[in-house]
């Protein structure tokens, strides 16, 4: 019998188990399956012992060893930093790649955002027709590169490419054609892990790379943008913005290098683009179609 032991308890409600998302996973697993909710750690490692499948925001590598029959590790998060990256020999590790579609509209939202000048209104007034006359312009034919180009890069990629985008894609096997492939990009959008190899990917050789009216979009983590050469870019007008979902620091604190201070162009938004109802109903719609379930 299958047991699976569900600890996904986070503050944002989207992002948290409730009895309505447990009775679908119980409609998706085998008969006779057990499923359980964790809410603390604590009630967590007690039921992990005779678990088969953890479906967890965060495990802690000590946590193997008392998982005796644990056969799959799953986490919603595409993100790398709250679970391990590898685990026992059978035990398969799974990151989440579902809410690209989610993610992909976000990005559009923000792309579209700063075409029509809703980002970048140059002071909050009433009527401003002569000042963004200049600004605003088609989002078809202009060039996306999206660096990440897994799973999620790629649903961004191809809902794009429906409105006329020209995408490149670029994955760690590429990542030397980085600073190549911007210098003709209207838009960069970062969508990588905070896993090794990407501290820092987008530095300042690469920013300098950038055309003048690229604007960068973050919804990948933070670590990857070298974030005072970004804001150097911004001041100086180097490039024409960056929209990020996500920054080195979350929350920020006073005194961090993006917040504060004149930087022009900027929006940072609240690590919220992949936010909607069926998040983790998806989350587990994906295990199923991926055959961890069983």
């Amino acid at each position: 019998m299958n047991k699976y032991v569900v600890y996904l308890e986070w503050p944002v409600q989207c992002f948290r188990v409730d009895a309505e998302a447990l009775a679908a996973l119980r409609g998706l697993a085998p008969a006779g399956s057990q499923v359980v909710r964790a809410r603390d750690d604590a009630e967590f490692l007690r039921e992990l012992e005779d678990a088969t499948h953890a479906i967890v925001w965060h495990f802690k590598p000590e946590w193997f060893r008392m998982a005796k029959r644990l056969r799959v590790l799953a986490t919603p998060s595409a993100g790398r930093e709250l679970v391990p990256l590898s685990g026992p020999e059978g035990v398969k590790i799974h990151f989440g790649g579902f809410h690209g579609a989610a993610i992909s509209e976000s990005v559009l939202g923000y792309m579209l955002a700063w075409c029509r000048g809703v980002l970048r209104r140059p002071g909050r007034k009433v009527w401003e027709r002569t000042e963004l006359g200049d600004k605003c312009y088609r989002l078809g034919g202009t060039k996306a590169t999206i660096l990440g180009y897994g799973k999620i890069g790629k649903s961004i990629g191809a809902l794009l490419e429906k409105l006329g985008v020209r995408v490149a894609g670029i994955g760690r096997k590429n990542f030397h054609t980085l600073k190549d492939e911007v210098r003709d990009s209207d838009w960069l959008v970062c969508v990588l892990p905070s896993d090794t190899g990407t501290d820092n990917l987008v530095d300042g050789s690469v920013i300098a790379a950038l055309p003048e009216r690229c604007v960068v979009i973050n919804v990948g983590r933070g670590n990857s943008i070298d974030e005072m050469a970004l804001k150097t870019a911004l001041q100086s007008g180097k490039i024409a913005g960056a929209i990020l979902d996500v920054i080195g620091r979350e929350p920020p604190e006073a005194g961090d290098t993006l917040v504060g201070g004149d930087i022009p162009n900027l929006t940072i938004m609240s690590h919220s683009s992949a936010f909607y109802p069926e998040y983790v109903k998806d989350c587990f719609r994906e295990l199923d179609r991926e055959g961890l379930l069983a």
